[in-house]
């Protein structure tokens, strides 16, 4: 039964690498092992379960909703346009920028493909007119999409706080100085790439760039600079709530992300009416493609459980802190790159190994954010990801273009992150 499991597991993640949907895939493969298990009970628990979870379901969707305000109401672009114009002074450095720039605005856009349109949008163009390679330009875009992973909209670190029986924002706060410091490193090594290929800043492809553009008209944007702040009222809400600053009293997800809705309605002066169908629309947006993922990662767990895989990797990885370490961060990792999303099998593994993480040394916390790190760094460099098909049409170049470039500064950045952490 243990081999059956793990033949039903390896065609699961096959079908999900060559882009069938994910939930159909992660549902029908626990469904199967349940019953061959004989554990048909265990699924209908799990599946109900996970449905209506007190935690995960009213955090993520109210985050979907909050974003879906802020692309209505623009407040997400004005924050975009209002960073970015300072890169534009600093073009010897502007390719480091704008991936550091990407980074923390996908913390408060935690969607990958959301921040690499909203983002993309502005700094690839600005990029390519400082005579920066377009595939480069978008390069450099794409390889801060992973930012989105220590923050509190997206949905592993709910996931991963939830097993360690804590709050979001420690789990936050216990990963986040290992992740900014790779940052750093995947700017230096991303940037080292760019002067190899002489792909920087380059007087003749500005030139090039200014002479194609000759004539087109260019949309003027003008910046309301309180506008710009309304996205990072949730984040800042959070962070001066946390246990670890308490400057202010503890805040939830929640009600950060209704605060952020309700300013926005205010500062912007736009229809409430509207805004609370967009508000709406992405809370369902949010059920349906995020929660209902993680309700069949959950169930593809129940059914690894039932035909006994999961104890036979408990035992193979019991007590090997490293065999652990490379399993959470280059399972994930690889997967990510060639399915274009961390988010199954990051998803997957959490459910079913880092539950037991103590007993291979580790902590919970710990594991579960390795293993959602990688992915979300594997993902950064993938052709086939929703952000690089953004990225790449932007730039007029192929996927495979930036996949290229993405991939040592991407794999010297998991392996930074799995040392750091």
């Amino acid at each position: 039964m243990m081999f059956f499991g793990g033949a039903v597991v390896l065609a699961t993640f096959a079908l999900i690498i060559k882009k069938y949907e994910a939930r159909m895939v992660l549902f029908a493969a626990g469904l199967i092992m349940c019953l061959v298990g004989g554990a048909v009970n265990d699924l209908i628990n799990t599946f109900t379960q996970t449905m209506v979870h007190k935690t995960l379901v009213p955090t993520i969707c109210s985050v979907m909703g909050f974003s879906f305000v802020m692309k209505y109401t623009q407040c997400d672009r004005h924050l975009v346009t209002a960073i970015s114009s300072v890169i534009t002074k600093v073009q010897f450095i502007i390719i480091p920028m704008a991936m550091l720039l990407t980074w923390w605005i996908n913390i408060a856009i935690p969607s990958a493909a959301g921040c690499a349109a909203a983002v993309g949008s502005i700094l690839i163009p600005t990029m390519m007119a400082a005579g920066v390679h377009p595939a480069m330009a978008a390069s450099a875009v794409m390889a801060g999409t992973w930012g989105s992973a220590i923050s509190p909209g997206t949905s592993h670190n709910p996931v991963v706080a939830k097993l360690a029986n804590t709050d979001v924002m420690t789990v936050i706060m216990n990963e986040a100085p290992a992740a900014i410091i790779t940052s750093f490193i995947v700017v230096a090594a991303i940037t080292v790439v760019s002067v190899v290929l002489k792909e920087g800043p380059s007087e003749e492809r500005r030139l090039a760039y200014a002479a194609a553009q000759e004539g087109g008209e260019v949309e003027e944007f003008h910046v309301n600079p309180i506008k710009a702040l309304v996205p990072l009222i949730p984040l800042v809400m959070l962070i001066l709530g946390s246990k670890q600053v308490a400057i202010l009293p503890a805040t939830n997800v929640q009600t950060a992300m209704v605060t952020g809705v309700l300013a926005s309605l205010i500062v912007t002066m736009s229809n409430p009416q509207e805004v609370t169908k967009e508000f709406f629309k992405g809370m369902g947006e949010g059920y349906g493609s995020v929660i209902g993922l993680i309700i069949a990662a959950a169930v593809f767990t129940a059914g690894m459980k039932a035909v006994g895989l999961t104890g036979a990797l408990i035992d193979l990885m019991k007590g090997s802190e490293s065999i652990a370490k490379i399993a959470g961060a280059f399972g994930t990792y690889i997967i990510a790159i060639v399915s274009g999303s961390g988010d199954a099998a990051a998803l997957a593994f959490n459910g079913a190994i880092t539950p037991h993480a103590e007993k291979f040394g580790m902590t919970i916390m710990n594991l579960g954010s390795l293993a959602q790190m990688s992915g979300a760094i594997g993902r950064s460099m993938s052709p086939v990801a929703g952000a690089a098909i953004i990225c790449a049409g932007m730039a007029n170049v192929s996927p495979m273009d930036i996949a290229k470039r993405n991939a040592i500064p991407m794999l010297i950045g998991v392996i930074s992150f799995m040392l750091l952490f």
